[in-house]
């Protein structure tokens, strides 16, 4: 309680401070700070499956929206690659675009929509759906889903600001994406189908 009670005065000590006393050194430029909602997981999500099927391999990666109005789709994707790769969960994966000739069963991938309507879920989208929103300027919005097959093994929504997709503010929306559609708890107590926000 004493403990609650120090960052209490503490928080409201500092919100006292006007911003015009902090050096310009102790105020960001720019803040890249990726805003989850609220992720789901099958019953039959496993990480340790993941981690099988890619450890080694390429995984497969869909792209579906463009939240660069400025950029060709063809461009923005291979900018964006190596973010993702860069952001990588453990498995020693190399992500692709390349899809294979013959689908392979199981199929597993990634895929990422951007600015995905919000009446949108990981099902429809690993069976083939696709619906967007209007963008907002300045800000990316993804929904990334792991599927297998015509499965949504888990999923994940978020947003950050960000004017290309390669900066840090994309950098930072990935990696917290990844680590939560990539869910490295094996335990079995991760809460599936709690509320989605996005």
């Amino acid at each position: 309680m004493r403990s609650i009670r120090k960052m209490a005065a503490a928080l409201v000590a500092a919100a006292a401070i006007p911003a015009t006393a902090l050096p310009l050194a102790a105020i960001p430029a720019t803040a890249h700070a990726a805003v989850l909602g609220g992720s789901f997981y099958a019953m039959q999500y496993d990480y340790r499956e993941f981690y099988a099927v890619a450890n080694g391999r390429p995984f497969r990666v869909e792209l579906f929206g463009n939240p660069y109005p400025g950029l060709p789709m063809a461009e923005m994707a291979r900018r964006l690659l190596p973010v993702l790769q860069a952001n990588k969960p453990p498995p020693d994966l190399t992500f692709t675009y390349d899809a294979p000739a013959a689908r392979p069963r199981p199929d597993y991938r990634l895929v990422l929509v951007f600015d995905a309507a919000r009446n949108l879920d990981g099902g429809a989208i690993c069976n083939g759906t696709t619906r967007f929103r209007p963008p907002t300027a300045g800000r990316v919005s993804v929904f990334a889903v792991y599927c297998r097959d015509e499965q949504a093994l888990s999923q994940v929504g978020g947003w950050t600001t960000s004017a290309a997709p390669d900066d840090a503010g994309m950098s930072d929306l990935v990696k917290d994406l990844f680590n939560v559609v990539f869910e490295r708890s094996t335990s079995g107590v991760l809460q599936h189908g709690h509320g989605f926000v996005r």
